[in-house]
């Protein structure tokens, strides 16, 4: 058999650091705190289908116990001798292994559970014979016990010995050495016995979708528990194994209702150093170019594979393009998503090797799981069943690279398209949002283009979708698709995708207003496609969300000016004025675009332009105070406007030296929905 009982590692313990260390308390404190320890593990259930002997054993003689500590309770001598102290110690960091031990094989993988069901079995019998030499040394004679309690420690201390080696009941051994079996069969490319796979799970509890759906939850979380790349492969292994078993024993399921939406980024204060200085989105991947400055891996890839070779930031030439993962601000970015309860999605490797290429078990699970989903999809009759078989299909899009790949080879995407219609709209949504997460892979993209009726499909629901969430997930995959820069051309050409990412952005609510902002600002990258902006009124678009989005804004304004649409903007009246109310009032990336749009707008635009500048009341003011706060690259175009300003004020010549752009427009961040 490929997959032999010894491939798994002894089981991580997780307990809490008082799990290990006595209270440093008063001798009447300690019984007190040993009698609420043994009273917490008493309460405790045993374990449910696995080690329910071993665990129900050693709760019952914790329950024995807690008659000793209440005797000696009542008994109003409490100053013990130093051995008996040192008992009383030794025995409430055994009672708190025991409680931390039950508690995480209670609350953990059942899956994870019987692989290392002889090594916990293991763990429990030490804990026996702790518990049995501590009762051989404890002074039960100079503790004036009545003759019950003592008959009491001698009948534990006999339980103890009768335990003479980790004990596994043969039922769960034969358990164990079925889910390898099937492992290795699956690995063999052989589909599992649907009575065999109903009959594992159902010994292990895992009756229905939702536990399924918890018992992947619990592997996940048992991944990131694991330190070497074995243990997390077997363990991807077993998340295959359930996640099939979930689609085929008990169909697709349904999302979560949670009863409140899912916090994003967008609903929080972005700490400026998390942001990324080209996309102005959190980073998910940091990394340091050779001038020192930090980027997300995405953006600064695109801005040197662009032709580029300066630094966004600070204008300096590169004197190599290697980058060096940031580590320490990753794991900053990371800690703050979880305190404020936000996704953090560290970014995908370039390369095609995943964690689930290094595990053919997991692979083949995933290509089993795909083609009864898809094959389930095309013969659906019901909106129900097909709702549920889209959710389950968008999910597993966003779990990794492979499933992506896999999903698209089984001929996911034309079935898809049948589903992009606004008759229902949770299936709408959720066809969508499959298709989005599928387009994160590069080879997706391509599929997704050339598809028939893939790309139209999401051009309809970007411009008459059903609902908000399901137009902001087609401009989140127009985005997407703007990464392959033949694409982004392609698709700069439509004018129903410029049009309705125009719409969305004035029209919707704010996170779909943000999902069509990128997308404008990836297309924008074209010349060519600036011009059908500004003709489908990009402009006015930007002024008016400059109020509520203004680094957006602010941001595709720049873009637009440098590449084109000078004149558009020069022409509508009020960009003037609100871009010095974003000097005057803006983030630091805010009033940094604002300030570079200003200079091209100055320099390019004549002096009628730099009159209705210099028309704003405390504008000077306003640039002092940026040379002074704003960022380096603020600072300089500050500096510039002022020069420009002084020189009109002279009656002199505007200054038309032009610096070099530092702005990147093709790349920021997808949030992937749930």
């Amino acid at each position: 058999m490929a997959v032999s009982p010894q491939v798994f590692p002894p089981r991580k313990r997780r307990p809490s650091a008082g799990s290990f260390v006595s209270p440093n308390v008063s001798d009447r404190r300690l019984l007190q705190s040993l009698l609420f320890i043994s009273q917490e593990v008493s309460s405790l259930p045993p374990l449910g289908c696995l080690l329910r002997r071993n665990s129900a054993s050693i709760i019952r003689k914790v329950k024995l116990l807690l008659v000793l500590f209440d005797e000696l309770l009542r008994n109003q001598s409490t100053c013990f001798s130093p051995s008996a102290a040192l008992c009383f110690e030794e025995l409430y960091i055994v009672l708190q292994r025991i409680k931390a031990l039950i508690e995480d094989c209670s609350n953990g993988s059942k899956m994870w559970l019987l692989m290392q069901s002889e090594s916990i079995a293991s763990t429990f019998h030490e804990l026996n014979v702790d518990l049995s030499i501590l009762l051989d040394i404890f002074p039960a004679k100079d503790m004036n016990l009545n003759e019950d309690v003592e008959e009491l420690i001698a009948l534990i201390r006999k339980q103890c010995l009768q335990m003479k080696g980790a004990i596994v009941d043969p039922a769960d051994k034969i358990l164990r050495q079925e889910v390898l079996k099937m492992l290795d069969r699956i690995k063999r490319e052989i589909v599992p016995y649907h009575s065999k796979l109903a009959e594992i799970f159902d010994r292990l509890q895992l009756r229905d979708s939702t536990s399924c759906r918890d018992e992947m939850e619990s592997l996940e979380d048992e991944v990131q528990n694991q330190t070497d790349e074995k243990s997390k492969s077997d363990i991807i292994s077993l998340i295959g194994l359930v996640r099939y078993a979930k689609c085929v024993l008990y169909g697709a399921s349904t999302p979560r209702i949670t009863g409140r939406r899912r916090k994003t980024v967008a609903d929080v204060n972005v700490p400026a150093d998390f942001r990324c200085p080209i996309s102005l989105d959190v980073m998910r991947d940091p990394v340091v170019v050779a001038t020192g400055q930090t980027y997300d891996r995405q953006s600064i890839n695109l801005w040197i594979e662009s032709g580029h070779n300066t630094c966004p930031k600070t204008g300096q030439t590169l004197a190599h393009t290697d980058l060096i993962p940031n580590r320490a601000l990753k794991n900053l970015i990371a800690m703050w998503c979880r305190e404020q309860r936000i996704p953090f999605e560290a970014a995908e490797p370039n390369d095609k090797v995943t964690r689930v290429i290094h595990n053919k078990t997991a692979l083949e699970a995933t290509k089993m799981t795909v083609s009864f989903l898809v094959n389930k999809l095309t013969s659906s009759q019901s909106t129900e069943t097909a709702n549920r078989v889209v959710h389950e299909l968008r999910v597993l899009a966003k779990a990794d690279s492979d499933s992506r790949t896999c999903i698209a080879e089984a001929g996911a995407l034309p079935v898809l398209v049948k589903f992009l219609g606004p008759e229902n709209p949770n299936l709408q949504v959720n066809a969508v949002t499959t298709i989005l997460n599928l387009s994160i892979l590069e080879a997706n993209k391509t599929r997704i283009m050339e598809t028939d009726g893939v790309l139209n499909g999401v051009i309809e629901v970007l411009r008459s979708g059903a609902t908000w969430e399901a137009k902001g997930n087609a401009a989140a995959t127009i985005f997407s698709l703007t990464g392959v820069h033949a694409h982004r051309k392609k698709l700069g050409r439509k004018t129903r995708v410029i049009k309705g990412l125009i719409d969305l952005a004035k029209e919707g609510p704010p996170s779909s207003k943000r999902d069509a902002l990128v997308a404008i600002l990836s297309l924008a990258a074209e010349r060519e496609t600036v011009g059908k902006l500004v003709e489908v009124g990009v402009v006015e678009m930007t002024s008016e969300l400059m109020d509520g989005l203004p680094e957006e804004a602010v941001t595709i304004l720049e873009v637009v000016v440098k590449r084109g649409g000078l004149a558009a903007v020069v022409a509508t009246y009020p960009v003037i004025n609100k871009l010095a109310s974003v000097l005057r009032e803006g983030t630091d990336r805010a009033r940094e675009s604002a300030a570079a749009t200003l200079v091209y707008i100055c320099r390019k635009g004549g002096s009628e332009v730099v009159a209705e500048l210099a028309a704003v009341a405390g504008i000077e003011r306003v640039i002092w105070e940026m040379m002074g706060t704003g960022t380096g690259r603020g600072k300089r175009k500050a500096a510039s406007l002022l020069r420009i300003l002084r020189r009109w004020a002279a009656g002199l010549d505007v200054d038309m030296a032009g610096g070099h752009s530092t702005m990147n427009v093709s790349s920021t961040r997808i949030m992937l929905p749930g």
